[in-house]
């Protein structure tokens, strides 16, 4: 025994372990596929189909619509042009906006009734 050996542990042979089951490599590859697929229908898949139909709606916008910004600001549609909207809030007030800042379109009426 050496002074080294009293710093270093010394490396042994480990035995042999006993043989990977069969399939093992199977396993090992279908759970990260299964983990993609999971993501893909509980976050990916929704968020798509919010995105489509929200670019439905800001297809959809006309003069007239009544509707709210992403801010929260509620007012009527009164100019639409090719990538901004004119939305007035109050009696000779407008503001422009984008139209993907539409958050949502109101039923008609519901302005008069506030």
């Amino acid at each position: 025994m050496t002074l080294l050996d009293l710093l270093i542990a010394p490396a042994h042979a480990q035995a042999a372990g006993a043989a990977p089951p069969p399939g093992g490599g199977l396993f090992s590859l279908a759970m990260p596929i299964l983990l993609l697929v999971v993501f893909y229908f509980i976050l990916i898949r929704p968020q798509m189909k919010r995105a489509k139909e929200h670019r439905a709606m800001v297809d959809k916008l006309a003069v007239g619509d009544e509707v709210i910004t992403s801010g929260g600001i509620a007012g009527v549609i009164r100019e639409v042009h090719e990538g901004f909207l004119s939305v007035e809030i109050a009696d000779n007030v407008r503001i422009r906006v984008q139209k993907g800042a539409i958050g949502n379109v109101l039923p008609k009426g519901t302005l008069k009734s506030l």
